[in-house]
């Protein structure tokens, strides 16, 4: 077995442990709000959500997987820089995911993944081969890294207004209704946190996929970017597996420290994570449901008082995300430069 075939297989085991992470990360976004409402078992939460995000990504198809996997052009380039750029943008990712898990800070596994791959992308093969897409955005057309920026960066704001207008929404349409109408609001809850399952997975299990078909495309196994079954189903099972194993430090931070959820609270975030997430992937646009999630829950909790949301814990998840990308940036172009002198 030669050195490409050992590598592609690092490769492939490291996207497993990248979307492990990235699995347990936003399951823990996913069912915070609903374990702090008290009203779904913990482990009804996580099997729901490992089930549909599991399903998302086998039904949704791969537009985002087509724009993580083409916005750095590996195509052409010899197989030992092809492949420490995709090395080093996974070594990068996986890092800053155990880092913020560690201190139970909600992060970005998008972000750190965008940030690997740019970082390692300038060090290895030089900005000529990262699709900018800056002619495109001033013709009006996102493309390239801008549709990636795009998603990671716009999203947050939207799912922070969509989640202050549900909640809003919510409590002027029930403002009358008694305790009775609870019950409903039960049921529904686990309809909306299956709804934001499936488009998690429908999102974020594709950045895996695109690693590996860069991978391929690097290693020579196909001339062009294409993403196989097999593919397809390995990352969605490792990012399912991540999932019902998801960080119990994120859920006390989402779940109890930005405010008291109840019950009304924890289905508007969902609904209203699930909604910027939908929309994001009918476009193709990359998001971190992890800062979907917390933008929409701090949306929530304006829209209740935004006197009762811990800002102080709001501006450590912020600087969090601030940091991700440069810091990602740093470290794939640190794993790449230690990787060539290697390989």
């Amino acid at each position: 077995m030669d050195i490409t075939h050992i590598l592609f297989i690092a490769v492939v085991i490291t996207v497993v442990m990248y979307d492990f992470t990235n699995g347990f990360h936003d399951a823990a976004d996913m069912v915070a709000t609903a374990i702090a409402s008290h009203e779904i078992r913990a482990s009804t939460a996580i099997i729901l959500v490992g089930l549909f995000t599991f399903l998302g990504p086998l039904l949704a198809g791969l537009a985002v997987a087509d724009t993580v996997g083409t916005f750095v052009d590996i195509s052409g380039v010899a197989v030992k820089y092809a492949q420490s750029v995709v090395i080093a943008a996974l070594l990068a990712a996986v890092s800053y995911n155990l880092l913020t898990w560690y201190f139970g800070l909600p992060s970005s596994s998008s972000n750190s993944l965008a940030g690997g791959l740019v970082g390692a992308g300038l060090k290895v093969v030089g900005a000529s081969h990262i699709h900018w897409g800056v002619d495109a955005l001033m013709q009006g057309h996102l493309e390239g890294l801008m549709k990636v920026v795009a998603g990671l960066f716009v999203s947050p704001f939207f799912a922070f207004i969509v989640g202050f207008l549900v909640l809003k929404f919510l409590l002027f349409v029930f403002r009358r209704f008694s305790v009775k109408i609870k019950p409903f609001f039960i049921v529904t809850q686990y309809i909306t946190i299956s709804w934001l399952a499936f488009s998690h997975g429908a999102n974020d299990a594709q950045k895996g996929m695109a690693i590996i078909g860069m991978m391929l495309l690097a290693s020579g196994y196909t001339s062009t970017f294409h993403i196989p079954l097999w593919a397809v189903i390995l990352c969605t099972s490792a990012i399912t597996i991540g999932t019902i194993f998801g960080g119990w430090n994120i859920i006390k931070t989402l779940g109890f420290r930005i405010y008291k959820i109840r019950l009304l609270d924890s289905v508007a975030n969902q609904i209203s994570a699930a909604i910027t997430n939908t929309i994001a992937t009918s476009i193709g646009a990359p998001t971190s449901t992890t800062q979907v999630v917390t933008a929409a829950l701090l949306g929530n909790g304006s829209a209740r008082n935004p006197k009762r949301v811990n800002w102080l814990v709001a501006k450590d998840i912020i600087l969090g995300w601030i940091f991700n990308i440069p810091t990602s940036i740093l470290l794939g172009a640190t794993y790449a430069h230690f990787l060539l002198k290697v390989l």
